[in-house]
């Protein structure tokens, strides 16, 4: 049976270089496909293959006493997801520019929003009402597809682009509120909320286990509505039948969480297009300056 597991875990590495061995030696011995990142600030990995090798990585993993207590996130997959393996020593485990901003100890990220587990989330809607607002900590092509209700999407392409849109001003009006940042499976929030907190935002919360932990206690009954964009060969994933789609094709218009690699290899934007449109070539494009630059290539 085939699994991917989704972690992270903030703990001070002395030596990030020798973990990176380690994880790489204990994940390739296991056959294991997916990408895991080292920093000095800790881990971040989402792996994938066959269940009892990964369970049999989850143990290998908690033997060391800085990752003891990580939260392993299951979900179902084909085994197609990873092609390959990958292990790498970077200066951030989540590229927000913050590596001296941020600051880690053996408990985690010091100086971050209060964890709140999905019934408390919406304990806190149904108490403040509007004065609870819902701010997306990840990239906006993500929530394009799906988002909570009302929630306030900044516009970043990257994680880096937080730290300019927080510096703008553009949301110096919620300093005041009740501000319940999320991501896929809360990491980028362990980062963007002391990132808040040190630029004046004054109650500041984080979904624990982020949209994952929260799609699982709810499916598509609660305050989330769409799509849950992964990082990996699915690309997309709803909690129940229940889920629709809230993105539109940018051809004709019709709701769908599809997202296309533009055909014009120079663009290659991910580009929303239902599944009817991508039945014709021509519809695979970000724009028709797109398809002319592909259409030319190809006669060169």
């Amino acid at each position: 049976m085939q699994k991917i597991i989704l972690f992270y875990k903030f703990y001070p590495l002395q030596d990030p270089q020798t973990t990176m061995l380690w994880q790489k030696t204990l994940a390739d011995s296991l056959g294991l496909k997916g990408r895991v990142l080292i920093s000095k600030h800790g881990i971040n990995g989402t792996l994938g293959g066959d269940m009892e090798k990964l369970k049999q990585y989850v143990r290998a993993t908690k033997q060391f006493a800085g990752f003891k207590n990580t939260v392993f996130k299951w979900s179902e997959a084909t085994g197609e997801e990873f092609p390959k393996l990958s292990v790498k020593v970077r200066d951030e485990i989540v590229s927000f520019g913050a590596g001296d901003e941020l600051q880690v100890d053996q408990t985690g990220v010091v100086g971050g929003g209060k964890h709140l587990k999905p019934t408390e989330v919406n304990e806190l809607v149904n108490r403040y009402g509007d004065d609870v607002v819902f701010f997306d900590g990840r990239n906006a092509y993500e929530a394009a597809v799906g988002r909570f209700k009302n929630a306030v999407v900044p516009d970043t392409r990257t994680s880096k682009d937080f730290i300019r849109e927080l510096d703008s001003g553009r949301y110096d009006d919620l300093k005041d509120k009740k501000v319940v940042t999320y991501c896929t499976g809360g990491i980028r929030c362990e980062i963007l909320t002391p990132l808040m907190k040190n630029r004046g935002f004054k109650e500041v919360y984080q979904m624990d286990g982020g949209i994952v932990k929260y799609g699982e206690k709810y499916g598509d009954k609660g305050l989330w509505e769409g799509s849950l964009y992964v990082f990996d060969g699915r690309m997309g994933m709803k909690f129940s039948g229940d889920g629709k789609d809230i993105g539109t094709c940018i051809h004709c218009g019709d709701m769908t969480s599809n997202y296309e690699n533009c055909a014009n290899k120079a663009c290659n934007d991910l580009v929303l297009i239902c599944d009817t449109c991508t039945a014709t070539s021509d519809n695979l494009f970000h724009t028709a300056k797109c398809h002319q630059i592909a259409t030319i290539a190809k006669q060169a």
